[in-house]
């Protein structure tokens, strides 16, 4: 059931089984999330030779994450609650429905998950660079701020909307598609950007 109302919870959060599995399913599905999205990244450089970013590779990169990303929360939603993102976890915990304490076993899990990723995705790649976030010719820090917070907001809405709010019914597979199709949509709008990070732990674990 949902905290009626906000809750910092208590150290004793970090040793309990039930919230260390749930920080490990956070970990788990981030390490997917990355993996694939920042791999797809890194194939595209190697096809083209670390050509220029193409419509193509554009439309790849959003279908990568799109995909990752509902098979990340679907994996996890029953464990944790599907978060794969710092932002919805905060969310998650202003709308009363986990602890500070939880959310802070989430937010490291899944900044731990990013970062096992991009390095896993060096090795098994002969030490390639992984991709990092960058704006784009004739974009100011504040153009993009404005993009990351209406596309993180539009993220966040709709994980709270399907998957989060004790009033959305069951509504089963809906969510993790709806989730993976507005992070797919957003990259569609603002990659050619910024990026379309709108996951402080995507960002953190290339960097």
């Amino acid at each position: 059931m949902p905290i009626s109302r906000i809750a910092i919870g208590g150290p004793g959060e970090a040793s309990h089984p039930v919230a260390l599995k749930a920080a490990l399913a956070e970990f788990i599905s981030m390490l997917i999330f990355v993996f694939a999205g920042q791999g797809s990244g890194m194939a595209f450089n190697k096809l083209t030779g670390d050509g220029a970013t193409t419509p193509a590779g554009l439309v790849a990169a959003a279908l990568a994450h799109a995909l990752a990303l509902f098979v990340a929360v679907s994996v996890a939603a029953n464990i944790s609650g599907g978060h794969v993102n710092p932002a919805v976890t905060f969310g998650a915990f202003l709308g009363g429905n986990i602890t500070l304490f939880r959310g802070i076993l989430y937010w490291i899990a899944q900044l731990l998950g990013s970062v096992v990723a991009c390095l896993l995705l060096r090795f098994s790649t002969g030490w390639l660079k992984t991709g990092t976030f960058a704006l784009s010719a004739d974009v100011s820090v504040w153009n993009a701020l404005v993009f990351e917070i209406v596309m993180t907001f539009g993220l966040v809405y709709t994980v709270y909307a399907t998957a989060v709010d004790p009033k959305k019914g069951n509504i089963g597979v809906i969510a993790p598609i709806a989730i993976g199709f507005i992070v797919g949509a957003n990259i569609l709008a603002g990659g050619a950007f910024d990026g379309a990070s709108m996951t402080p732990a995507v960002s953190f674990g290339p960097a």
